[in-house]
């Protein structure tokens, strides 16, 4: 009988994190069938997606709730499959709002639920550890101070690290960085990342074009090199540069993709904050992190919030380590300020450096192969009753009552993406939220 196991991963964060966790699975399982919401690396592994994993990428409060419907619907119908199918396990990537909801059913069910990227309770919304209780078999943690929140609950966690860790090199090649990009060995180069969403490019792109201007007033030599991952948000961009018609003569260049090239070249970056900022302090780069959004949502968020920064470098370090110029703050004088302030000490940029790289060293534990592991626990149980299963069970029957009460538990439930790692604070995930981006 063919192991089945059932996944949702939500925007390319998860989609990256799935598809070494299926690579890793395979090893053990290479027949084994994995099916769900995912994106193209997953589906590149063998993963069948019967919902692409950008349903679940939602730009903030006002997008969330006037998807609730759609994104409700969608789940019900996952529901019925894995009711219908039987999968051995049922692995929930980031998107904690889209997937507690499933992993509780499932778990009712009998099924493993197993979490991949713990929801940033350990910023805001603490008290859903009490869901998480009710709806999780087990939770992967990316960070280490995320185990004694579990440990208290009574939640079977595992520290497994953080998959960039494993991929991002301990020692970032500059040099070899701007020859692949063409750049001048001596040029100062800052790159700009205003984020993955349009939303978050939309809120950035003027002040960062503007901020550029403001630098490149101080230092002539400067080079801007801004990664963009869609075609949207390029465009975004673009248009932006576009109305600002003193920003023609800005030798700035705009990258599709190249992010990790971008930021190993750059003297400094200006980036969003999410799983980018994570991904500079690993590349051992100096940053100033960034954030806009709406007015109502940035007083809602500021109330929810526990923590005094949004940045993971900050948060992982325990210390305003990096700059963090949020909403009204985030000026291009501030901005620009900043970044000229890294520029100029190279004393503190190396010892910038040694922080990130003992970080960097706590975070790298061979993720996939950690998380596959613990997985595994649960699979051979599953292989081994698998056996001993009815071949088919008449399931149609069972969903029919259950119906209403499923329809009934979503309504108010307002669905939020993660970023983060990830790309996870992505757990704070990524709802258009500052931070870890899980929400």
């Amino acid at each position: 009988m063919t192991l089945t196991i059932a996944i949702v991963a939500g925007e390319s964060s998860g989609d990256m994190l799935a598809a070494h966790l299926i690579r890793a699975l395979r090893v053990h399982f290479p027949g084994a069938r994995f099916y769900g919401i995912g994106g193209p690396k997953m589906q590149a592994e063998g993963f069948e997606a019967l919902w692409p994993a950008e349903l679940l990428a939602v730009n903030g409060y006002t997008d969330a709730l006037g998807r609730i419907k759609s994104l409700s619907g969608i789940r019900r119908k996952l529901l019925r499959d894995i009711r219908s199918t039987r999968p051995s396990a049922f692995i929930g990537v980031d998107a904690p709002d889209f997937n507690l909801w499933l992993e509780a059913k499932v778990k009712r069910e009998g099924i493993p639920a197993i979490h991949f990227v713990s929801p940033s309770i350990w910023a805001w919304r603490g008290k859903r550890i009490k869901t998480i209780a009710h709806a999780v078999t087990h939770m992967l943690c990316l960070f280490p101070f995320e185990m004694p929140i579990y440990e208290r609950a009574g939640i079977p966690a595992t520290y497994v690290g953080h998959p960039l860790a494993d991929v991002l090199p301990l020692e970032p090649k500059r040099l070899a960085a701007r020859e692949r990009l063409e750049l001048p060995a001596d040029a100062t180069v800052v790159a700009l990342l205003p984020g993955s969403r349009q939303s978050e490019v939309s809120n950035l792109a003027n002040v960062f074009i503007a901020t550029a201007e403001v630098l490149i007033r101080r230092r002539p030599n400067a080079i801007f090199l801004v990664p963009l991952v869609t075609r949207e948000t390029r465009e975004i961009f673009t248009e932006a540069l576009h109305n600002r018609e003193s920003a023609e003569e800005l030798p700035l260049r705009l990258l599709f993709g190249h992010a990790v090239d971008a930021m190993t070249a750059a003297d400094a970056v200006l980036v969003a904050s999410g799983t980018a900022c994570l991904e500079a302090a690993l590349l051992k780069r100096p940053m100033v992190i960034c954030y806009r959004m709406g007015k109502w949502q940035f007083r809602l968020v500021k109330r929810m919030a526990y923590l005094p920064w949004v940045g993971l470098p900050n948060i992982l370090l325990n210390e305003l380590v990096v700059p963090e110029l949020l909403q009204d703050d985030a000026t291009p004088d501030a901005l620009a300020n900043a970044l000229d302030r890294w520029l100029g000490d190279a004393d503190a940029c190396a010892a910038l450096a040694e922080r990130f790289t003992a970080l960097h060293t706590e975070l790298r534990r061979g993720t996939a192969e950690r998380a596959a592991s613990v997985i595994l626990s649960y699979l051979q149980d599953a292989a081994s009753e698998s056996d001993t299963r009815p071949e088919s069970q008449d399931t149609e029957s069972q969903d029919t009552p259950s119906e209403s009460q499923d329809t009934a538990s979503e309504q108010g439930a307002v669905p939020e993406s993660q970023s983060a790692v990830s790309e996870s604070q992505d757990t704070a995930s990524e709802s258009g939220t500052p931070g870890n981006g899980d929400g």
